[in-house]
C-alpha cells in the first residue's frame, strides 16, 4: 500500500481523432483524499491542462523527450536550459509561435541578440 493514499479513482476518457476515429482510454488514479467524481473530473482535467501547456512545448517543440543526457547533473541541466529558453522565446513580444521564434532565431543572429534585449 501507498503511503498517504485515501482512494483509487478511474475515468475513462474519449477523443475523437482526425480521421473521425473515437478512442477511449481507462485511467486509474492514485488520490491522497477522497473526491467527489465531479471534483476529480475536476482535478484531472486542470492536471492534463497543466501537463499539455508547458510540457507539450517542451517535448514538441525543444524534443525533450529525444535528449541523450543521462549523466550526472545532465537532465536536471538540460531541463533547466530548456526552461529558461522557452520562458525567454515567451516573453518577446512578437506574435510567432515558440517554434516560429526559435527557427527566426537559428536564422538570424540579430533577432537571436533580440531575444535577450527587447523591452516589454
Amino acid at each position: 500500500m501507498l503511503p498517504g493514499l485515501k482512494a483509487l479513482g478511474r475515468i475513462e476518457a474519449e477523443r475523437t481523432m482526425a480521421s473521425g476515429k473515437r478512442e477511449i482510454a481507462t485511467r486509474y488514479i492514485a488520490l491522497s483524499r477522497k473526491l467527489s467524481p465531479e471534483t476529480m473530473a475536476q482535478v484531472v482535467r486542470a492536471h492534463w491542462s497543466v501537463e499539455n501547456q508547458l510540457q507539450w512545448i517542451l517535448d514538441v517543440v525543444f524534443d525533450e523527450d529525444a535528449a541523450r543526457t543521462r549523466k550526472d547533473y545532465g537532465p536536471e541541466n538540460f531541463a533547466v536550459i530548456s526552461r529558461l529558453a522557452q520562458n525567454i522565446l515567451r516573453m518577446h513580444p512578437s506574435k510567432t509561435s515558440i517554434s516560429g521564434k526559435m527557427r527566426r532565431a537559428m536564422w538570424s543572429k540579430d533577432f537571436f541578440f533580440e531575444l535577450f534585449t527587447h523591452m516589454r
